[in-house]
């Protein structure tokens, strides 16, 4: 990994000849902080090396964890259809349908609140076991109900209150990482999801299997009742463990948090500290949406997330195959297990090479042959075959496309906030009409909801490319030491020092 740059003598020569104006405008973006300022070249790597592995054993465990338990609560209402919920409950085909989409409507609502919300009080260490605590709680007393109005008001308010931890992590991640280490830990940070798929099946099946009319509760019942239990532990252990922002870290030594924050302007030419010189929120989320950038992004992931609905109703379509309920559980896992495998490799490779296009569109490919052959035949080792591709297809490529948001947003973090949780936001409605394309009737090819993901991953693809000639340009007149509207608006500052840092830092796009 490159050494970050120190100044030599004559830098520093040229510094202090410069006026006082220039001095406030640029000095902060050219000379290291004074607690790193003397550091050799080899005393900054074994520094930053040290760092990064100091923040990665604190921070990406407990996250992931608490993403497994994010995702299971979301999506353990699938698992307990098969374990009698829609039987007991006497729901209608179209009842479960909404139970499954009605939780998006509140995910969505609350994203880009609660994104600016972190952003502002600066607390992640508070605010997101906080609201663990609490969606852990809804998710065990969703056993509790008796009726379709009860599991309908739990899954709302569920989305509403789980809607603060994806993004918010995103943004928290962009936070403490430089961006090309985003793709590898964002897949880290995902393989709760990945994990949580792989593992809800075979943990359904236990808790099926063993635990069915114990006290008199039926085993679906159970499912959230200890699900939502873990939860609620995992939660509080979460306080005394995740961080807050590097600036506010106090585990790290005064030379840690000056290298922390110093490799994140290293990688952008800005400053990314937190506090009272930091954009109004309203102002991030102003940013965020004059970007062309942001649209081309939350179009390629919208439809994306679409096609990925396929997962919300995986055991479904998984029972398709004609075994009994246990089995079709178990066979659930492998697909999940694989993706694992690929996604991890694939964000490793981006991270290391730095490319963004071909990691997301090159499995998207994959994604959409899956979807034809599932569409396209009834035969048993095609079909499999295809579920077995369609998860690796979608994940692999969906884990990088949300560090591209990182990525080409990067700063002010106002903007960045606002725009992960937008594209997020957006992009995770298609959760609501989707879950009405997987009837039971509709079996077992599901011929309509595969054409829809076929199609979805088709768009999906064709935006990344548009997206990535746009990003191609704009890098070709930050090459020509021409001024980026979209780096620096030009109706804020328009040859900021800002803007001038970047170029002379090599700040491009990654493409």
């Amino acid at each position: 990994m490159a050494t970050l740059p120190h100044p030599s003598a004559d830098d520093v020569d040229d510094k202090i000849s410069t006026s006082e104006a220039d001095n406030n405008a640029t000095t902060t973006h050219r000379l290291p902080p004074i607690g790193i300022r003397n550091l050799s070249p080899e005393e900054s790597l074994a520094l930053e090396n040290k760092l990064r592995r100091k923040i990665d054993l604190r921070l990406m465990p407990m996250l992931i964890l608490m993403y497994i338990l994010n995702y299971l609560d979301r999506n353990n209402i699938a698992a307990a259809r098969l374990a009698g919920l829609e039987d007991e409950l006497k729901l209608t085909s179209t009842q479960y349908q909404t139970c499954v989409s009605i939780l998006f409507v509140g995910y969505i609502l609350m994203q880009v609140p609660s994104n600016m919300y972190l952003d502002k009080i600066g607390r992640p260490s508070i605010y997101l076991p906080t609201c663990m605590v609490i969606w852990g709680v809804i998710s065990g007393a969703t056993g509790g109900v008796h009726n379709f109005a009860g599991l309908v008001t739990c899954r709302f308010v569920l989305g509403f209150v789980e809607a603060a931890y994806f993004p918010g992590c995103l943004f928290y991640l962009s936070s403490w990482y430089t961006r090309k280490e985003l793709g590898f830990r964002t897949a880290l940070l995902y393989s709760g999801s990945l994990i949580s798929g792989a593992f809800s099946g075979l943990l359904t099946a236990g808790i099926t299997d063993g635990m069915d009319g114990v006290r008199g509760i039926l085993a679906w019942r159970w499912l959230f009742i200890l699900e939502g239990s873990i939860t609620v532990v995992v939660a509080a252990a979460a306080f005394f463990i995740i961080p807050d922002f590097p600036s506010t870290t106090k585990w790290l030594s005064p030379e840690e948090r000056d290298m922390a924050m110093w490799r994140l302007e290293v990688d952008i030419g800005e400053s990314d500290l937190t506090g009272s010189e930091k954009p109004d929120l309203l102002h991030g989320l102003k940013l965020a949406m004059v970007d062309i950038k942001t649209y081309l992004l939350m179009l390629c992931i919208f439809t994306m997330v679409a096609a990925a609905s396929v997962t919300n109703f995986f055991p479904t379509v998984v029972a398709t195959l004609g075994y009994s309920r246990t089995i079709s559980l178990l066979l659930t896992a492998p697909p999940y297990v694989l993706c694992m495998f690929t996604a991890f490799s694939n964000a490793l490779h981006a991270d290391k090479t730095g490319e963004r296009y071909w990691h997301i569109t090159l499995p998207l490919w994959v994604a959409l042959v899956a979807f034809i052959i599932a569409a396209s035949t009834t035969a048993l080792g095609p079909r499999y075959l295809s579920m077995m591709l369609m998860v690796p297809g979608i994940y692999t490529s969906y884990v990088v496309s949300l560090s591209w948001i990182s990525n080409i947003l990067p700063r002010p973090p106002a903007k960045r906030a606002a725009s992960i949780a937008a594209i997020n936001a957006v992009s995770n409605s298609s959760q609501i009409w989707s879950a009405y394309m997987y009837p039971k009737s509709a079996g077992p090819r599901y011929v309509v909801a595969m054409s829809v993901n076929t199609a979805m991953t088709f768009i999906s693809i064709l935006t990344a490319t548009i997206l990535r000639i746009h990003l191609t340009r704009l890098n070709k007149r930050l090459d020509e030491g021409l001024p980026v509207p979209d780096v620096v608006p030009d109706s804020e500052q328009p040859e900021s020092a800002e803007e001038v840092g970047r170029r002379r830092k090599g700040f491009r796009f990654l493409v």
